[in-house]
């Protein structure tokens, strides 16, 4: 029997998803959590698999959140199940020490299997993702120029293309408005971007926004 904690902020998808696993046979959900210190807890409190891990929950996120969980438990296999389709973030959560990325879109088709696979050892990841990953790791490969933002400078750069306010990212990735108007700063530099139009446009280009126009869905 695999044993999954299901890490979600919204309790209907954490339900949705409890009972498309239960009905697999194999998966057990012996755990929840609905926002990361949840999930620090289940980790550190819990023997289990697989962490099935939504990458925009709030308190720490993403690949900050990944890597915490790598340090607390390495063994740990991680299953990112995410809205965000560009294939930068999946690279993102893949070096931060996810096993797996699977789109929101795809999980009821692919999940009991995504989960079986990394439980197992393997990787559940698509061919775009596994390029962009061999891509990276050539020495001076060419990628776009949002692929040199930190993880966070592009947290923050997904957030101030959605609209979220300095103040509001801020407040909710409990750093200082000056830290974020730095990291602001840095990634416009970065892109050469110099206001926050262009910002939009240029992540309208390169098939950063998502299709609800949310930086953390």
């Amino acid at each position: 029997m695999i044993r999954v904690v299901i890490a979600d902020d919204r309790t209907i998808l954490r339900e949705g998803l409890k009972q498309l696993l239960q009905s697999a046979g194999d998966l057990d959900v012996v755990g929840e959590a609905g926002d990361s210190h949840e999930v620090l807890r289940e980790v550190r409190d819990r023997d289990f698999d697989v962490l099935l891990l939504d990458m925009s929950m709030p308190g720490r996120s993403g690949p900050e959140l990944i890597k915490q969980v790598k340090t607390e438990k390495p063994k740990l296999r991680i299953l990112v199940l995410s809205m965000h389709e560009e294939h930068q973030y999946a690279v993102r959560a893949i070096k931060s020490g996810a096993s797996g990325y699977l789109t929101k879109e795809s999980a009821s088709t692919q999940l009991v299997s995504a989960i079986r696979k990394v439980a197992s050892g393997g990787a559940f990841i698509s061919a775009e993702v596994a390029e962009a990953l061999a891509l990276n790791a050539m020495p001076n490969a060419d990628g776009p120029p949002h692929a040199s933002l930190s993880d966070r400078e592009y947290q923050v750069f997904r957030m101030l293309v959605a609209g979220v306010a300095v103040s509001e990212i801020a407040a909710a990735l409990n750093l200082s408005a000056k830290t974020v108007s730095t990291h602001k700063a840095r990634l416009m530099e970065k892109l050469g971007i110099a206001n926050g139009a262009d910002l939009v446009r240029y992540a309208m280009r390169h098939r950063l926004v998502d299709g609800e126009g949310a930086a953390e869905r």
